[in-house]
């Protein structure tokens, strides 16, 4: 007989109703190179809301809180196959091992929200957790071993490492993709969030001076995590000030962000909560010499660096708030009213 777990499937693209708490959900069988994980803890991120609404679509204009249209393929590979799994940050507990996995039950892991699978013509292809496989809202997760980091050393706690692989990894990704180093000069948008506190302590942590863009109920949050000072979200800012802008939010203050840059300097961005759509005047982009990137793929060795830093408790994510998984639909709720700081968890 088939053992059965609880779970949230999604069952479309659209609001909360579309997620839909299971307790019959077959638990998978791990193959050879396969490890079947116990999830102890699972992080809320935008990837997940956004994949829910179908945000990813070209279709789709507004921003996170403004999606009110129906969609065909909103994830971040195009269409999806129903009903998935989602939940893109893992802290679990290895249950079983397949044939060739080289992990033992009762070995603490995680693993990143982007798995790479490059191929012929795709050197930067991946999948992710969560939304082309399925992910960690659920009692169990099926992972590939090779996508695998044990954490068991960690000084950190479940909760607190279900926070970083999507906030930290995004958050590394940007810094790495920018190049920030020691006597940096950083802004850092939407820094009181997840990924923005991620951006900040890691910053802090490689030596660059940063600044932070978030309201004024926050900025000591953003401080206490590294920032050196903060600007408000309506703030005018200053031109020519920074030497890397790392940019989560988009929306109607893009160009702002990019005169903000010093000439030379680098724009990195991995999500536009306050809207997809800019305005550019490229003269300010090419006769100042800005690159900018755009940050997804994410190399092993990026969440490989944070694996270490986990493992020696030089890391530690803001949590908010725990919730049974269960009730999922009121911890997006209360993530998307953006009330409170750094990260919320579910608990299967």
């Amino acid at each position: 007989m088939t053992r059965q777990m609880e779970g949230v499937y999604l069952t479309g693209h659209g609001g909360p109703e579309v997620l839909e708490w299971r307790e019959d959900v077959p638990v998978p069988t791990p193959g050879p190179g396969q490890v079947l994980v116990r999830v102890a803890a699972a992080g809320v991120n935008n990837t997940d809301i956004n994949t829910r609404i179908g945000w990813y679509s070209s279709d789709v204009t507004e921003s996170t809180d403004a999606v009110d249209q129906q969609v065909d393929a909103g994830g971040w590979g195009g269409a999806l196959h129903f009903p998935r799994i989602q939940g893109g940050d893992l802290c679990g507990i290895v249950e079983e091992a397949g044939p060739g996995a080289a992990f033992k039950p009762g070995q603490r892991v995680t693993c990143p929200i982007n798995l790479p699978r490059p191929g012929p013509g795709r050197p930067h292809g991946f999948i992710a957790l969560g939304s082309e496989i399925d992910g960690a809202f659920a009692q169990y997760c099926l992972v590939d071993a090779g996508d695998l980091y044990d954490v068991t050393a960690s000084p950190l706690s479940d909760v607190e490492i279900a926070a970083i692989p999507c906030a930290f990894g995004t958050a590394e990704n940007l810094l790495t993709r920018a190049g920030v180093s020691a006597g940096h000069t950083v802004l850092i948008t939407g820094a009181s969030g997840g990924v923005g506190l991620a951006a900040v302590q890691l910053a802090a942590l490689r030596g660059a001076t940063v600044w932070g863009v978030t309201s004024a109920a926050k900025a000591d949050v953003v401080k206490a995590q590294g920032a050196s000072a903060t600007f408000d979200r309506d703030a005018q800012l200053p031109k020519d000030m920074f030497d890397v802008v790392i940019d989560v939010v988009g929306g109607s203050a893009w160009p702002d962000l990019i005169l903000a840059l010093k000439p030379g300097g680098h724009y990195a961005v991995s999500g536009a909560i306050a809207g997809p759509i800019v305005s550019a005047d490229l003269r300010d982009i090419y006769l100042r010499d800005i690159t900018i990137h755009g940050c997804t793929h994410q190399p092993p060795e990026v969440f490989g660096r944070l694996v270490v830093l986990m493992n020696a408790g030089q890391i530690r994510p803001l949590i908010s708030k725990t919730y049974p998984l269960r009730d999922i639909v009121q911890a997006q709720e209360d993530f998307m009213s953006k009330t409170l700081p750094g990260k919320l968890v579910l608990i299967p």
